[in-house]
């Protein structure tokens, strides 16, 4: 079968989930948990920050543990990738300024979703030995759910989606960005790219989370930096921009084909691309924190879908509607636009620099996406080592491949794999939401009642079902043994 006649099946495919299914559930399931939350968007951003900045904690040996900040900056580098930067440039030129305006309305329902699926990455995560703990949606429908088929499914589908269709993205866009800045050829950036990401990976969670959370800070800065700089040149530009982005979300231009369904489409598929809340994804990153208390973490990856969205997407957006370089329904989209955009106010040394940028993004994904695979490759226990080295190879064969297909093609596919996947993540943190709501309960009765930072105890949960760590692994043991 011909690539173009896959293509061709899988965006008709993509029409009806996201046109259909997915938008519906995404929105109503978030809409569900901010008023069950308390539209704790709002009144917990504070703590947010709070928690982020806590430090790791150590055993008896001295050893550190992955932090809440660890976790976050593993999780951003994969949220934080090439859908903040291509991913919102395409968005503008098929939905036009308004599918921005969309971006963030799914940011914002979706930041409860995120607090819902880390919280109960935490509550049911396993321990790893040595203090470390691992876990995810795969082990929370399996461990609690007991649906071991899945539990299954949804560790062969996060697997494949990030590891393999995501990676291929993010490898097709530094492909593209270093090609156009630096005239390098395909298969000279897959050879070395394919190279690095083998060297890297090799080294599991300490080696990535080390990295992460060193490039990430940088990285993000650099980038904000770019974007206010940009802004103050064309400040008096700057309340015409909002006045658009506003006006186009409900009347799009004429040139926006499919009219005002394409511009929510649009915006709404681009953000869930950037900031992955409901995708059953980052609550992976999540479940390595050690923290005093499970909604800890789930503040920390709530405030990360304001970081990817509000701040990094809009910064990319900010740039290209600013300089005015954009057309609806132009070839001109993606990484390029945004390097054209840059180079109106820096000059031709812009793309060069923005270059830089986005090979950081965009491999810090590769290494983020390739943990969340390793986490559910480990899941099937048996011969899991075996198993780990031959997705490892694969990960880095879908690097290469990446830089070599069409731009179009991969993105249909991680729109597909996407929506895949989040229709199996949010049917399980539906059903068992009610246990997040215990933990945030207990977790603002201790703040309300003074206590600095809250500690959780089994005991407020209905029963341990599903739970080995928090003080009661000797009895979820023997729950499971008799199940």
């Amino acid at each position: 079968m011909e690539l173009s006649s896959i293509q061709q099946i899988v965006g008709t495919i993509n029409d009806v989930l996201w046109t259909y299914v997915l938008i519906a559930v995404l929105i109503g399931m978030g809409l569900w948990f901010t008023i069950r939350t308390g539209v704790l968007q709002l009144r917990m951003l504070s703590e947010m920050v709070k928690v982020i900045t806590r430090k790791a904690t150590t055993d008896k040996r001295g050893r550190e543990s992955i932090s809440a900040f660890q976790a976050f900056c593993v999780s951003t580098a994969s949220r934080v990738g090439v859908g903040n930067i291509a991913g919102v440039g395409i968005a503008i030129v098929v939905g036009g300024p308004g599918s921005i305006f969309w971006m963030w309305l799914i940011a914002f329902i979706g930041c409860a979703t995120g607090f819902v699926e880390s919280t109960l990455a935490q509550i049911y995560k396993m321990p790893k030995g040595h203090g470390k703990f691992h876990g995810g949606p795969a082990y929370f429908i399996d461990n609690r759910l007991g649906n071991r088929k899945l539990a299954m499914l949804f560790a062969v589908l996060i697997s494949v989606t990030f590891g393999l269709i995501y990676n291929s993205v993010q490898s097709n866009t530094i492909t593209l960005s270093l090609s156009h800045a630096f005239g390098l050829g395909n298969l000279e950036v897959a050879v070395i790219l394919a190279l690095l990401t083998g060297i890297l990976i090799s080294g599991g969670l300490k080696r990535i989370a080390r990295y992460a959370s060193l490039i990430t800070p940088l990285m993000a800065s650099l980038y904000i930096l770019a974007a206010i700089a940009v802004m103050l040149i064309h400040h008096d530009q700057v309340p015409g921009m909002f006045a658009l982005i506003f006006h186009d979300a409900f009347e799009p231009q004429a040139a926006v084909g499919g009219g005002l369904a394409t511009v929510i489409i649009t915006g709404i598929r681009r953000g869930l691309f950037s900031n992955e809340a409901g995708e059953g994804s980052v609550p992976n990153a999540a479940a390595t924190a050690t923290v005093d208390h499970p909604v800890e973490q789930g503040l920390v990856q709530a405030m990360g879908v304001y970081v990817d969205t509000w701040i990094i997407c809009s910064a990319t957006a900010f740039m290209i509607l600013l300089t005015g370089q954009y057309e609806i329904g132009s070839d001109l989209k993606g990484i390029a636009l945004v390097q054209q955009s840059l180079a109106v106010d820096f000059g031709d040394l812009s793309p060069k620099l923005l270059c830089v940028l986005v090979f950081l993004f965009a491999f810090s994904s590769i290494l983020g996406n390739y943990y969340y695979g390793e986490v559910n490759i480990v899941y099937f226990k048996k011969h899991s080592r075996r198993n780990l080295n031959m997705y490892r190879c694969c990960v880095v064969a879908m690097v290469f491949f990446g830089c070599m297909a069409e731009l179009s093609l991969v993105w249909d596919l991680a729109d597909l794999f996407m929506a895949l996947l989040c229709l199996t993540n949010l049917y399980a943190i539906a059903r068992l939401g009610k246990y997040a709501f215990i933990a945030l309960n207990d977790y603002t009765r201790q703040k309300k009642e003074g206590i600095r930072r809250p500690k959780f105890e089994a005991s407020v949960m209905p029963d341990t079902l599903g739970m080995y760590t928090w003080g009661v692994e000797d009895r979820s043991m023997q729950n499971k043994k008799k199940a």
